[in-house]
């Protein structure tokens, strides 16, 4: 496994996926605390991406590229009558998580 700084990573990444596309794992770190992880796709990855496509088919989930759609922050907040919503955040909180 090898670990890059962030200035690295930017500076040599092509040199860092060919080591990633070989099957080797790269830790990356901010001021030496890891941030982020390269690891290769594996077929398990695909499956996953089948995993999703499955439940979009289905209507469970929207496939997109990660951006919120246009009027997101427009729209009207569903009704908790009970603040279930609110007591959930609150245990999560008290809980450490």
């Amino acid at each position: 496994m090898k670990v890059a700084k962030v200035s690295e990573l930017k500076a040599l990444l092509s040199s860092y996926l060919a080591r990633v596309k070989a099957g080797e794992e790269v830790i990356v770190t901010e001021r030496g605390t890891p941030v982020a992880r390269l690891v290769p796709i594996s077929p398990a990855g695909d499956a996953e991406r089948e995993r999703m496509r499955k439940l979009e088919r289905q209507g469970l989930v929207t496939i997109g590229r990660g951006r919120l759609p246009r009027g997101f922050w427009d729209r009207a907040l569903p009704a908790d009558p009970q603040d279930l919503v609110l007591k959930a955040l609150l245990e999560d909180r008290a809980e450490g998580r």
